[in-house]
């Protein structure tokens, strides 16, 4: 069938214009394998690698010592190890602002008269007094403090979730929201322990912050979907085409949203941590940038596709050739429309005819179907309109 002229030629002309015809419940079966790899290797590197914990959940002092020329991370490091202090669970870094640079050092959890030793090696090799210094100890029951916390924001925030979702739309989209926001935590998770990046309190806080991020894209989706349930009640169009329809409808909002979220995301933790010097903001920048990057994917390929699974199942049409696709896909995407009931003897045929046509009879087939299925409703009403009661006076 040859495209309208108000149609654009290109992909990422249609992308832009919203005209896309994406079939993203026929690829369903992607995310569902992706989702699956994403859990399994994350509960492989738990067991195997674990958590690269940070000072605040380990337990231990940290020092921070004015860097000059002839002090830096190299002399910092020779002092730990000329006070028999291991390096290898150790973490120096030079950090730098506007107006001074310094050697943070991190320690795992040491005698008080080992502690003042170093505190005095690392003022005699950086030329300071000791007042100079900056000295923290922290204790490893701080860090349990900060977990048990964790987990029960986390928990009430899942429930609250969850009843918000049912009440304002249903329950099956509250499983599908909370699948969604499982996978992005568990995809954060997973990087973190496979490439053994180290968890402070500003990832936590990061992780927490993912799921609001996950949970408002899944809600913009949700929200047209429903939206255009209620457009196609008198059609009968099967679930998965309305989430179809939604998903191709919101994906160029979902696009936007993301890229003017992740930019400055990306500015805080390529700028201002590795230009500038500000390590503090990689620890919170890194685990949000991952969790923002899954909340896109997991909106779009498990969420939506989940929620269509679930409604599928319960719908009198479960065919996959009742399914709209190519450019019937794309009229009801651009809005075309669709009133009447679905399911006249010329609907059936045009949708019928698409499992025996060749190839060369496609776009005939989607035209006839898209023919059919945006008809007037006077044409496919299968019973004449009811006439009007009259009132009694």
């Amino acid at each position: 069938m040859s495209r309208p002229d108000d149609i654009a030629s290109t992909g990422l002309g249609r992308l832009y214009r919203g005209q896309t015809a994406i079939d993203f419940y026929g690829h369903r079966r992607i995310g569902l394998v992706v989702a699956i790899v994403v859990v399994v290797v994350t509960v492989v590197s738990l067991f195997v690698q674990g958590f690269n914990l940070g000072l605040d959940f380990e337990g231990g002092q940290a020092w921070e010592i004015p860097a000059s020329e002839t002090f830096g991370v190299d002399e910092a490091e020779q002092v730990l190890v000329d006070n028999d202090v291991s390096t290898s669970g150790s973490v120096i870094q030079l950090r730098q602002a506007d107006s001074r640079s310094s050697v943070a050092v991190q320690i795992e959890v040491v005698s008080n008269e080992k502690a003042e030793a170093l505190t005095q090696s690392f003022a005699d090799a950086s030329g300071v007094s000791v007042d100079d210094l900056s000295f923290e100890f922290t204790s490893p029951s701080w860090g349990d403090d900060i977990t048990d916390k964790a987990l029960r924001a986390l928990v009430i925030f899942l429930i609250i979730v969850a009843i918000f979702i049912s009440i304002r739309f249903e329950w099956r989209m509250a499983i599908a929201a909370l699948a969604a926001m499982g996978h992005d935590l568990l995809l954060a998770v997973g990087a973190y322990t496979v490439f053994q990046f180290q968890v402070t309190p500003a990832t936590v806080i990061a992780f927490l912050t993912i799921l609001g991020y996950s949970l408002y894209d899944t809600i913009v989706v949700f929200d047209r979907v429903q939206e255009n349930e209620g457009k196609y009640a008198s059609v009968r169009m099967p679930y998965p085409d309305i989430v179809n329809i939604s998903m191709n409808q919101v994906l160029m909002r979902s696009i936007n949203t993301s890229i003017s979220s992740i930019l400055p995301v990306m500015a805080l933790l390529f700028i201002g941590a590795g230009v500038l010097g500000a390590v503090a903001l990689s620890e919170f920048a890194l685990a949000l940038l991952i969790g923002m990057i899954a909340g896109v994917y997991s909106s779009i390929f498990v969420a939506s596709p989940l929620l269509a699974q679930l409604r599928a199942k319960t719908g009198r049409r479960k065919s996959r050739r009742d399914r709209l696709t190519g450019e019937a896909l794309r009229s009801a995407v651009v809005g075309a429309g669709v009133s009447g009931r679905l399911g006249t003897d010329n609907a059936s045929r045009a949708i019928d005819s698409s499992d025996t046509a060749e190839s060369g009879d496609r776009d005939h087939v989607d035209a006839e179907k898209t023919a059919a299925v945006h008809q007037p409703a006077e044409r496919i009403l299968t019973h004449p309109p009811r006439p009007r009661k009259k009132k009694k006076r």
